[in-house]
C-alpha cells in the first residue's frame, strides 16, 4: 500500500471538517476514512470493509463505532471489530479493519501512510501563531504529484506564469542574476533569494514531504500560504491551499482569499499538466541551471526517501 509515499506524515485537512459523519479521501491510490469516535477521538481506517470489500465511508457512525452499509458489520476507532450481525459466535478478532495512524495538530488532520509511525507531525508554528485563523481550499491536478510539488517551490516562472499577479514585480528584472539558496532544516529546507544582488523576500520553506510554506507577511501582519500536494493516485493531485492570517479574520471574508489562491494555482495547473512526462525524470532527461537548486534538490529527496517506498499491511 501507499506506493511511492510510504512511512510519512502527511496533512489530509482541517480537523474541524471531521464531525459526525464518515469522510472519504485518497492518498496514494488508497481511500481511507475518517470519523470520531464516542470521545472526539479522530479515527482512520483504509476504506475497505475486510468482509465483501465495500466503502466502510458510505456507512454511519453510531455510539463512536463504524457501521458498514453493506452488512452491518462495527468497527472501533482502532478498526477492532465490536459487532457482526447474524453471527454471535463470530471470530471477531480476526474481522478487523485496517486502522492507519492519525493525529490532529494545530487544526489539521496528519495522517501517517503506513503502520508504525517513528516519529510525529511538525506542524508549521503559524498555524497556532496569536490571532491566526486558517482557511482552505483544494483542486485536482492531472498530474504526478512530484510536478505540482517542484512547482511551488520554483521561483523563476513567477515572472512568466504569473506575469498579471504575483510575478508583476519581477517582470522587469528578469535580465539579471536570480540567486536562490537551499538551507536545509529538521522539517525539510528553507528557500531564500536575490536578484542582482538585492534580497527578494518572500521566503518559502520545503515542509518534507509534500508541502510549502510562503512567507508573504504584509508589514505587521502574518499572511502566509501553505500548499500540500497530496497524491491521490499516479496522475491525480489533490493540492489544497490553507491559508494563515492574523487580519480580516472575519469567516465570511474567507472566499475571498480563496478566489485570490485558485485564480493564482489556475495560472499554474495548465501549465504543469502538460509535463511529459507526468512524473519528474531521471536528471539526465531534463536540461537544468542555477536557479533549479530547489527543485533539484526536492528531486534528490523525493528519489533518496519517498520513491519505490511500499507500506506493507502487518
Amino acid at each position: 500500500m501507499f506506493d511511492d509515499f510510504a512511512n510519512v506524515w502527511t496533512i489530509a485537512g482541517l480537523a474541524r471538517d471531521i464531525r459526525k459523519k464518515p469522510v472519504q479521501f485518497r492518498v496514494a491510490g488508497q481511500r481511507i476514512v475518517l470519523f470520531r469516535g464516542s470521545d472526539g477521538r479522530l479515527a482512520a481506517l483504509i476504506d475497505r470493509c475486510p468482509h465483501r470489500g465495500v466503502a466502510l465511508s458510505l456507512g454511519k457512525v453510531e455510539d463512536g463505532n463504524l457501521v458498514c452499509p453493506f452488512h452491518g458489520w462495527r468497527f472501533t476507532v482502532e478498526g477492532k471489530n465490536c459487532h457482526v450481525p447474524w453471527s454471535p459466535n463470530a471470530k471477531r478478532e480476526q474481522l478487523g479493519a485496517i486502522a492507519i495512524p492519525v493525529r490532529e495538530a494545530k487544526g489539521l488532520i496528519w495522517l501517517y501512510t503506513g503502520f508504525d509511525p517513528a516519529g510525529e507531525p511538525e506542524p508549521p508554528d503559524t498555524l497556532d501563531a496569536p490571532g491566526v485563523v486558517v482557511s482552505a481550499q483544494s483542486m485536482l491536478w492531472s498530474v504526478h504529484w512530484t510536478r505540482v510539488m517542484e512547482n511551488m517551490l520554483d521561483k523563476p516562472h513567477l515572472a512568466f506564469v504569473h506575469r498579471k499577479t504575483i510575478g508583476r514585480g519581477l517582470r522587469t528584472l528578469v535580465g539579471q542574476d536570480m540567486v536562490l539558496n537551499w538551507e536545509e532544516r529538521l522539517y525539510g529546507a528553507r528557500i531564500t533569494s536575490s536578484v542582482g544582488g538585492q534580497n527578494r523576500g518572500g521566503a518559502l520553506d520545503f515542509r518534507f514531504p509534500n508541502a510549502m510554506e510562503l512567507f508573504i507577511d504584509p508589514p505587521g501582519r502574518i499572511l502566509r500560504l501553505l500548499a500540500v500536494c497530496m497524491p491521490e493516485d499516479y496522475n491525480t493531485t489533490r493540492l489544497t491551499i490553507y491559508t494563515m492570517r492574523n487580519f480580516a479574520r472575519l469567516r465570511i471574508l474567507d472566499p475571498v482569499f480563496r478566489r485570490m489562491n485558485r485564480a493564482i494555482a489556475e495560472e499554474d495547473r495548465e501549465i504543469v499538466e502538460s509535463s511529459d512526462p507526468p512524473i519528474v525524470p531521471p536528471p539526465e532527461l531534463e536540461r537544468s541551471v542555477g536557479t533549479d537548486l530547489p527543485t533539484l534538490s526536492f528531486r534528490r529527496i523525493w528519489r533518496s526517501r519517498l520513491r519505490g517506498s511500499s507500506a506493507h499491511q502487518p
